[in-house]
């Protein structure tokens, strides 16, 4: 891994400075079960990480039952939601479908946001021996395209990139 500076911060408005703060190589760590083998692999080099955990005890890591539906916030550990009472009982769909998304050790650090905002699985996204991946080098090409892609979509598809997960975050 590359050398970077951490930071934690305890509020809603210190992690939105951080993000507004116009340094383009900050990322927020909550689970960081990506990030750091991202990091590992020297796919993601950022020079500053955000520790956002803080805020885990604010709205953002609760978990509402209600009549009206089930508020999960962006925090909230896949195990801790997973386990709750309350969703096994009115939303068991929910809590199977993390039981059967991730090891349990996963499970225990992961965000749900990080979980559904994680980096393509795409191989050629994480190895750095591949130089074409719009998804890393904006503009270099995806070296899946003439490359195997048996894991890949088969729907959804580009000319700039044919991994089988596209997140928000490119």
């Amino acid at each position: 891994m590359r050398p970077f500076s951490f930071e934690s911060v305890t509020t809603a408005n210190d992690a939105i400075a951080a993000g507004a703060s116009g340094d383009g190589g900050m990322e927020f760590l909550a689970g960081g079960t990506t990030l750091i083998d991202l990091m590992k692999l020297d796919v993601m080099r950022p020079t500053r990480v955000v520790d956002i955990n803080a805020l885990a005890r604010t709205e953002l890591g609760r978990i509402d039952v209600q009549r009206q539906g089930l508020r999960l916030g962006a925090l909230v550990r896949m195990a801790e939601a997973a386990e709750h009472a309350d969703i096994n009982t009115v939303y068991p769909a929910v809590a199977q479908s993390l039981r059967l998304a991730a090891s349990q050790q996963i499970r225990n650090m992961a965000s749900l946001a990080g979980n559904v905002l994680q980096r393509t699985r795409c191989p050629y996204f994480r190895d750095v021996s591949y130089e074409q991946c719009n998804k890393r080098e904006p503009g270099s090409g995806c070296a899946a395209l003439d490359g195997i892609n048996r894991s890949h979509a088969v729907l959804g598809t580009s000319d700039q990139c044919i991994a089988s997960y596209f997140p928000a975050q490119s």
